[in-house]
């Protein structure tokens, strides 16, 4: 073992990291990153994404439920809709050494085994690269180890407040199989109770007079979600120098119901929504990883690759668009069967999404103890996504029928790729014993396409769709209808109306000063950038949109005296020609480079500890405001007022998501009980208020979210060998909200009307999880 990991070993108050690509101490690396690790991590209850999001101050969740999670730092968000064909995101996720980001967002894997979890705030961009422009999260799993057999299993049952029991089983085993060599296989299950209950309803559809009921799908506790999975790791030592290790991880999660209220004072009451459709994912991947650590003469070198398979199969009810759609114009009069009767026009959707994902990357470290260090390397990922999505009206003619599907007034089928390469190195020189000076630069490539058909069939519109394919002589089928099509380029398309790609080259810089005035005091000044790739606007008329790039210039300090640590930094991050995307015609997604904002900020984290008693805190403050106006059709001078542009968003606007506070304190007393250890722990929570949307006019439709604090309790007792805790999280059953959106057309969406009148769109909050208690029993052997 590494000597880093010795010393944390023999201290409990070492932390070591690997967030510059070596095994470093926590208090010797000049980035701001807070870490929890495994032992942490139980004690605070987590066991997922967002459980452990609520300890990290400069990160910031948003969710619409279990598997589709777009995780901040540090206030780079502008409202992101998440869409199949948008923006890649700004914080790259990493499972040990492979990005595992999805293009739609991380993978949700249930927390159990993990070493630590790395929060590394600020561009990561010369040696993580695209997607972590604004952060990186990793996950580092516990590697096997050739020492010994030994292992852990353990129970939790629990009870949400106002719904079901819930249980968690999971245990892990090292064995070693062989001198140096060592398997270690880890395996969970989780059932999560509901909470949201679905209650009775009925309306009518304004222009037809047909009448929809949900009686079929009246439940209570309808949100109930299953998690199990399984990792096997293995640890071979080929000699003193080589070591492999090979890693098989996978999960399948799936869901039913609901993560949304609707919003209180239209139809229903707290916890409680009316959905006319079945809703429920099924999210399921497998992960394989292979690194090879060596040495050639004193450098050492790392191969590391993996690939990553995923498949989300979703149900959405859309009956709430089809609905006030319908109020406004009378929507429903468009749909009829192969007879000329009108059918109800209720509609809803059903999706898979395929993802793939290889990487592989190569680098080379430079003595860790000379005065002179590099580490570099090469760098190539490929994503791949293919998006089908049905939205669904049943019974619909064949005419208005998408060609090639059962009843789908709308299909989208689509390939998206994202491919990206890159060389980059960091060099550290000592200029004296206390001070070092780094450099660090990155070379990236990005060519990314995205190829398909999306629209309506053309007996229902004559200008998109099936309307819009492509014939070979660049013409569409509308304007040319004898032409000869393109190839249809994705299975189950009907035709082909996209095929673009979009590709570009570039630099990214880091400099860094490190001044250690002793052992125990560190402070650092650094200017980095990150960048995220441009990409794809799937209407044709648009072009695509370019990268956009993020300046951060910053000054931190560790310090730690005696049992006391405070950690910090202050900083301002420009992030310029943002990737602004927003619902435009027809309810498609565009994304434009229209944007510069400024984000400042403040982040400090505490620690004491003395004896059994410990307090540790956190503390985030971000000011994020857009600095020019932000127009419907952007320019060179952000002028809105030129011939039909509009204003959006003024300078000034706050930036939307992440509160301008966020903090959390834990303080935990641990006492003999008897030949026991025990234990009692508070810990609490707070996020400010947000807003929901950077664009003022739909902020106010949608409405700001709340400022919410929680807390959370535990006692317990442990020994050698068994471990029994009793725990709340979220004591006071705060209703917190973590996301909000509405069913409505945007044009009209809440204007002049209360949201329960039929043009005003049904509202819903996605909440934080209400009070759980527990209890868990854990046995070592």
């Amino acid at each position: 073992m590494a000597q880093q990991a010795a010393d944390a070993d023999a201290d409990s108050n070492v932390i070591v990291v690997t967030a510059q690509k070596r095994e470093q101490n926590l208090q010797d690396v000049p980035i701001a990153i807070n870490a929890i690790g495994n032992e942490k991590l139980d004690q605070l209850q987590v066991s997922e994404l967002q459980d452990v999001v609520k300890f990290l101050p400069s990160v910031t969740i948003q969710q619409g439920g279990p598997g589709f999670a777009q995780v901040y730092f540090r206030g780079v968000a502008s409202g992101e809709n998440a869409n199949h064909s948008a923006s890649l995101p700004t914080v790259g996720t990493y499972l040990d050494e492979m990005p595992i980001t999805t293009i739609q967002g991380a993978l949700d894997l249930h927390a159990y085994d993990l070493a630590r979890v790395e929060a590394l705030a600020g561009p990561q961009g010369t040696l993580y690269g695209a997607s972590s422009m604004a952060g990186t999260l990793k996950l580092v799993t516990n590697a096997p180890d050739p020492s010994g057999l030994y292992g852990s299993v353990g129970v939790e049952l629990n009870n949400v407040a106002h719904g079901d029991f819930g249980s968690i089983y999971e245990g892990f085993v090292n064995v070693p199989i062989a001198e140096g060599a060592a398997a270690r296989l880890v395996g969970w299950y989780r059932d999560d109770g509901g909470y949201i209950d679905n209650i009775q309803g009925a309306r009518t559809f304004a222009s037809s007079g047909i009448r929809q009921s949900n009686t079929a799908l009246v439940e209570k506790n309808f949100n109930d979600a299953e998690t199990y999975g399984a990792r096997l790791a293995l640890g071979i030592d080929l000699d003193d120098n080589w070591t492999i290790k090979p890693t098989l991880m996978g999960q399948v999660q799936n869901t039913q119901g609901s993560y949304s209220q609707e919003r209180s004072g239209q139809t229903t009451g707290e916890l409680q929504t009316v959905q006319y459709n079945p809703e429920g994912s099924r999210d399921k991947w497998i992960q394989a990883a292979l690194t090879v650590e060596g040495k050639i003469g004193n450098w050492d070198v790392t191969a590391t690759g993996g690939h990553l398979r995923r498949k989300t199969e979703t149900q959405l009810d859309y009956s709430d668009y089809a609905y006030f759609y319908d109020a406004l114009a009378g929507y429903g009069n468009y749909f009829y069967d192969n007879a000329g009767d009108l059918v109800n026009p209720n509609q809803y959707i059903e999706g898979v999404d395929t993802y793939r994902k290889s990487f592989g990357e190569l680098r080379f470290a430079s003595p860790a103890d000379a005065p002179v260090r590099f580490i570099g390397g090469l760098f190539a990922q490929h994503q791949s996504h293919i998006i089908d999505q049905n939205y669904i009206i049943d019974n619909i003619a064949d005419s208005i029928t998408v060609t090639g599907t059962d009843s789908n007034i709308w299909l989208t089928m689509q390939k998206r790729v994202d491919r990206d390469y890159a060389a980059f190195g960091e060099l550290t020189y000592d200029l004296t014993e206390k001070l070092s000076l780094t450099g660090g630069l990155r070379y990236y490539k990005f060519d990314n396409s995205l190829q398909g058909f999306f629209g309506f069939s053309s007996g229902y519109s004559s200008r998109t769709g099936e309307a819009a394919c492509l014939n070979t002589d660049g013409t569409t089928r509308r304007a040319n209808p004898s032409g000869t099509p393109v190839p249809i380029l994705v299975d189950g398309s009907p035709c082909t109306n996209v095929d673009k790609s979009t590709s570009d080259t570039g630099f990214i810089h880091k400099l860094n000063a490190t001044y250690k005035v002793n052992d125990d005091v560190l402070f650092y000044a650094t200017w980095s950038r990150g960048f995220r790739p441009g990409g794809i606007n799937r209407r044709g008329t648009l072009p695509p949109y370019g990268s956009d790039k993020l300046d951060n210039y910053e000054l931190g300090w560790k310090t730690t005296f005696g049992a006391f640590r405070w950690n910090g930094a202050v900083f301002q991050e420009d992030w310029n020609n943002i990737q602004l995307s927003f619902l435009g015609a027809n309810g498609l997604t565009e994304i434009r480079n229209a944007g510069i904002s400024r984000i400042r900020g403040v982040e400090m984290d505490a620690g004491f500890r003395a004896g059994g008693f410990s307090i540790n805190t956190g503390f985030s403050y971000n000011d994020a405001q857009i600095r020019r106006d932000f127009c419907a059709i952007a320019n060179a001078t952000f002028d809105c007022s030129t011939p039909g542009n509009s204003l959006l968003a003024e300078a000034g606007s706050r930036l939307p998501v992440t509160a301008k506070l966020k903090g959390n304190a834990i303080a935990r007393y641990e006492f003999p009980v008897a030949d026991w250890d025990g234990h009692v722990q508070f810990a609490v929570n707070h996020i400010g208020s947000r807003k929901s949307d950077l664009r003022p006019a739909q902020n106010a439709i949608k409405g700001d979210l709340g400022a919410y604090t929680t807390a959370d309790f535990s006692v317990g007792v442990k020994s050698n060998l068994w471990s029994i805790e009793a725990f709340a999280t979220n004591l006071f059953d705060t209703r917190g909200i973590v996301n909000t959106g509405v069913q409505c057309l945007e044009t009209v969406c809440g204007t002049g009307v209360t949201p329960a009148t039929p043009t005003g769109g049904a509202f819903y909050d996605v909440l934080i999880k209400p009070r759980l208690i527990g209890v868990k029993f854990s046995r070592d052997f």
